[in-house]
């Protein structure tokens, strides 16, 4: 455990502002691992993010209900590296070199609670992407905050835009709704949140899976099978969790209950109050 004194940037904000971060890595530094180590508990757990109230349910514990499918982790990696096979949009697999999904140096595919958005490597956002806008040819693209790729669109986004849909080794899968990758800034101006991992400073061709995709999903990490695993889930409810000693109890949601539906869509406070609690990076 540790002490920050300072936050600067945006974290200093009122708005931003985060409580704390919790690091549930693979590292041994982890608060699961030290906790593990103790022989307090197993190394399982699992969160589920309400993208509609705030808040969400974190527990520590083997999930027992509902009944979650999961994929194994690439061993011997530092972060939740899974093996992505494929995307589709619209029901339609985009047309990618074979390659673009092998782990290796800045390769692979994270699953990270502790990142915002969505990132690809640059040869799959420039697929995905126009793919999906395909669907609106009329619309016009602009860039808001030298970052974010926007658009004015009224009507209902899940019925103007294509799901996406990510596929993992044991037949896995990770659906993304149009309401989940847009978000909406203005009553009728909306932002793509898929980001191109390419152009970040270090070059990166990771596909990077935060909150975006994440939201209204159970996820489970079981890293005595080193497996993980998702379902899609109403997070503001509840899941049965079994402890070390073998007994089985219910975990309710905890809300956000200053956070406006409102605000959480237009600026993403969201994620942001959540990495603190659900950051699953550990340095």
């Amino acid at each position: 455990m540790r002490c920050g004194a300072k936050q600067s940037g945006e974290l200093g904000s009122s708005s931003e502002a985060l409580d704390g971060i919790l690091g549930f890595g693979q590292a041994n530094s982890s608060m699961i691992s030290q906790l593990a180590l103790a022989g307090k508990v197993k190394k399982m757990f699992a969160h589920c993010l309400d993208n509609t109230e705030g808040g969400g349910i974190f527990a520590i514990g083997q999930v027992v209900q509902p009944n979650v499918k999961t994929t194994a982790l690439v061993p011997n990696q530092a972060h939740y590296n899974v093996v992505l096979k494929d995307i589709e949009v619209g029901g339609e697999a985009l047309s990618l070199p074979s390659d673009i999904f092998e782990n290796g140096f800045r390769k692979g595919t994270i699953i990270d609670s502790g990142t915002t958005l969505a990132y690809l490597p640059e040869v799959v956002y420039e697929t995905l992407v126009p793919k999906i806008m395909a669907q609106q040819p009329g619309l016009k693209l602009h860039t808001v905050e030298d970052q974010f790729t926007c658009f004015q669109y009224i009507g209902n986004i899940d019925d103007g835009f294509p799901t996406v849909a990510f596929h993992f080794e044991g037949s896995l899968s990770l659906t993304v709704y149009p309401h989940e990758y847009l978000f909406q800034i203005r009553n009728d101006v909306w932002c793509i949140g898929w980001q191109n991992s390419g152009m970040s400073k270090d070059g990166s061709q990771m596909t990077l899976l935060g909150d975006l995709v994440l939201s209204n999903k159970l996820v489970v990490y079981d890293l005595v099978k080193q497996a993980i695993g998702w379902t899609e889930y109403n997070c503001s409810s509840s899941i049965k969790v079994k402890d070390e000693s073998g007994a089985v109890y219910s975990v309710y949601a905890h809300n956000l209950s200053s956070a406006s539906t409102a605000i959480i869509r237009r600026t993403l406070t969201f994620m942001l109050l959540l990495i603190g609690m659900l950051h699953s990076f550990s340095y």
